[in-house]
């Protein structure tokens, strides 16, 4: 069992190089492992000493001084601990990957307030609590199924953060969308929150850069099966995509518009398509380099069985259409 206040120790030497320059700057340089923000916490509350004395972000240093830091982490999230189940992919030291089943809210808010991925975390690993949002560092929406990387440690979290942010993280998706595509593509459109739902996201001229890339995986007669790639992550990022090129994804209750049904559908693909009540969107693979080794972690979830039956459906809907047409 983790200490749920783990204390962190470190020491360097400031280069003479850095003579003149702001504390805070040189010490990022010494500590890349830690956040900016968080080492400006630590240096106004007395836990990162020059020379043993403590001294203000801003002011500057003359090279050769020895930086000490020695800082506790102390609790950020509240949420209490549940025994729920995970499914554990991979697991060290400095991480967890799971993949997360359909329903099952990330962060608890309004409306969850606990039964959420964060309390199952916490309980697994009571020192997920002293990390920003209990080691989280993406999410998926609710009804999104698949593969979630979350840190164990605060230099895991801010390496792991730095690697969205530079793109270097692969993330991979398998949805089953509206309409029968010829090809693949990418869809790069600014996003941002909805003029008037709040509760949307949009493409919106003047949103958050966007992008998307996406090939056919399977075609159906009306459907098809798309392997997606996100470049950016933006909140419901390949579902308003996929909407706003009128390829909604199938079951998607905010996007996805009125049930469309294939011309003589079979009756298991009706009955799979109306009983399809969350988006068929699932996160397969997850690549990136480890935080702290720098080898490549790569890993999938396999896809969930109510998307496999959507599948399967599908599938035998246009089999025997292929047969209808040949008689």
């Amino acid at each position: 069992m983790s200490d749920p206040n783990p204390e962190f120790s470190r020491q360097a030497a400031v280069p003479d190089s850095a003579a003149g320059r702001r504390f805070d700057a040189v010490l990022a340089e010494l500590f890349p492992e830690f956040s900016r923000s968080r080492l400006a916490e630590w240096i106004k509350s007395g836990q990162v000493l020059l020379d043993g004395v403590q001294v203000r972000p801003r002011d500057p240093v003359r090279g050769g001084e020895v930086v000490s830091l020695r800082a506790v982490q102390q609790t950020q999230t509240h949420a209490q601990p549940q025994d729920i189940p995970l499914d554990v992919l991979y697991e060290d030291e400095h991480l967890f990957v799971i993949d997360k089943p359909a329903g099952l809210v990330v962060h608890p808010g309004a409306g969850n307030p606990d039964g959420t991925l964060v309390n199952a975390l916490l309980h697994r690993d009571p020192a997920l609590a002293a990390l920003p949002r209990a080691g989280i560092v993406h999410r998926l929406d609710k009804d999104t199924s698949g593969v979630m990387v979350v840190a164990r440690t605060l230099p895991a979290q801010t390496a792991l953060v730095e690697q969205l942010a530079a793109r270097d993280v692969h993330r991979q998706y398998l949805a089953v969308v509206v309409g029968a595509l010829v090809s693949g593509g990418t869809a790069d459109a600014p996003i941002d929150r909805h003029p008037r739902d709040r509760l949307k996201m949009a493409v919106r001229e003047d949103g958050r850069d966007a992008v998307t890339h996406y090939r056919l995986r399977e075609r159906f007669r009306a459907h098809t099966a798309l392997e997606c790639r996100l470049e950016t992550g933006r909140t419901h990022q390949i579902r308003v995509h996929m909407a706003h090129l009128k390829h909604p994804i199938v079951g998607d209750p905010v996007y996805g518009g009125a049930l469309k049904l294939p011309k003589g559908a079979t009756e298991a693909l009706v009955a799979a398509l109306r009983g399809f009540r969350r988006q068929a969107l699932h996160a397969e693979t997850l690549q990136f380099a480890h935080p702290v080794t720098g080898e490549p972690v790569s890993a999938s979830a396999p896809v969930p069985q109510d998307m496999l039956q959507l599948l399967a459906a599908l599938r035998e809907d246009s089999r025997l259409a292929a047969e209808r047409e040949r008689r």
